[in-house]
C-alpha cells in the first residue's frame, strides 16, 4: 500500500497549508476506510486553517470509494462510492469515517458533485427544516450566491416556497435567478415592503446590518435562522421592530450540532444525492484543481473571487 499523504496547516509557509505524509488511518469497529477522490472547501474549515496551531489537519466534505468496511457490519460495503463528512482531516487520500455519516452515491452522481453536498448542502437541508411545511410559504436567502445559498434556493423551490434571495450586486441576479428565486433584493433594498413579505422563514449567512434588519421582515412566528457572519459578528437590533412581531424567533445554527439533534449525516446525505441523481438538485461547481492547488484555491475562497463551490481532486 503506498504512503498517505493529507493537508496539513503550517505557518511557515505560504497559505499555511501543505501536502505532506500523515499516518495511515485506524477505524474504529464503526468506521470504513475510505479512499478520497475529490473534496470540497468551506468557508468555515479555511477560516480556520488561518489561525489554527501547525499540524492541524482541514476538511470536512468528502467523495470517494470504501477501501475497507467497517468491522462491525455496519455501512457500505468494499468499493462502494460515498459521500461523507467529518469534522476535521478529510484532507487526504485515505482516511477513517464513521459510517453514520456516510451514503451511498448513484452512479449518475460524480465524485465532484457528490462533495459538495455534506456541509453546504446539509446546512441548507436542516436549515430550511426549520420551517416546517414550506408550500407557498415565503423564504428569505440571504447570502444566497454562496455555496449554502446556491443549495438553500434550489431545495426552498422544490419544497414549494416563494423564495426571495438577497445579493450584494445587480449583476449576481441571473445566477439566483437560475438557482430558483423568485424574486431578488439587493442589500440597499431590505426594508419594507418585501416581495412575498413578511417572511416565515429568513436563512441568514450574513449577520451585521444584514441580519439586523432582516430580523424585522419576520411574520407571525416566523423564524430567522442564522448561521453565518461573512457581513460581520456584532449586530445593533431594533428591538421595537421585532418583539412586536408575535412569536418570531432567532436560531442559532451549527451544522454539527443539528447532526447530534435531528439525525446523522448519512439520510441526508442520501436524500441530497438521489436529488442530483434525478436532476432536481444541481451543486454550484465553479472551481475544479488538483489538491496540490489547496493553498491557491482556499485563498481564492477568502477573497471571494468565486460563487458555489469549489472542488479539489485527490491524486496519488
Amino acid at each position: 500500500m503506498s504512503a498517505n499523504h493529507a493537508i496539513f496547516v503550517d505557518p511557515a509557509v505560504e497559505g499555511r497549508l501543505v501536502i505532506r505524509e500523515a499516518p495511515d488511518p485506524s477505524p474504529l469497529p464503526s468506521e470504513a476506510v475510505i479512499r478520497l477522490a475529490a473534496i470540497s472547501l468551506n468557508r468555515g474549515e479555511v477560516r480556520r486553517s488561518q489561525s489554527a496551531a501547525a499540524g492541524w489537519r482541514p476538511g470536512w466534505d468528502f467523495a470517494g470509494t470504501v477501501e475497507r468496511p467497517a468491522s462491525d457490519g455496519s455501512g457500505p460495503q468494499e468499493g462502494a462510492r460515498v459521500v461523507g463528512m467529518l469534522s476535521s482531516g478529510a484532507g487526504a487520500q485515505r482516511i477513517a469515517a464513521p459510517t453514520h455519516a456516510l451514503a451511498e452515491i448513484p452512479a449518475e452522481v460524480t465524485f465532484a458533485q457528490a462533495a459538495t453536498l455534506p456541509v453546504a448542502g446539509l446546512t441548507a437541508l436542516h436549515a430550511l427544516m426549520k420551517g416546517g411545511f414550506l408550500l407557498e410559504r415565503a423564504v428569505l436567502i440571504t447570502g444566497a450566491t454562496g455555496g449554502v445559498g446556491d443549495f438553500a434556493l434550489q431545495l426552498a423551490r422544490l419544497a414549494g416556497a416563494r423564495v426571495v434571495a438577497n445579493v450584494r450586486r445587480e449583476d449576481q441576479e441571473a445566477q439566483v435567478r437560475a438557482a430558483g428565486a423568485e424574486a431578488v433584493v439587493l442589500d440597499s433594498q431590505l426594508g419594507d415592503p418585501q416581495p412575498f413579505g413578511p417572511y416565515s422563514l429568513i436563512l441568514d449567512s450574513v449577520g451585521g446590518t444584514t441580519l439586523a434588519k432582516v430580523m424585522g421582515l419576520l411574520g407571525e412566528s416566523g423564524m430567522c435562522v442564522s448561521f453565518g457572519t461573512s457581513g460581520g459578528a456584532h449586530v445593533t437590533l431594533d428591538v421595537s421592530h421585532f418583539y412586536p412581531i408575535g412569536g418570531a424567533s432567532l436560531y442559532g445554527f451549527i451544522l454539527f450540532n443539528e447532526l447530534k439533534r435531528v439525525e446523522p449525516a448519512g439520510p441526508g446525505l442520501a436524500r441530497l444525492a438521489d436529488l442530483v441523481a434525478r436532476k432536481k438538485l444541481t451543486p454550484a461547481i465553479s472551481v475544479e484543481a488538483p489538491w496540490t492547488d489547496v493553498a491557491h484555491i482556499a485563498q481564492q475562497l477568502t477573497d471571494r473571487k468565486y460563487p458555489g463551490k469549489a472542488v479539489l481532486h485527490i491524486t496519488d
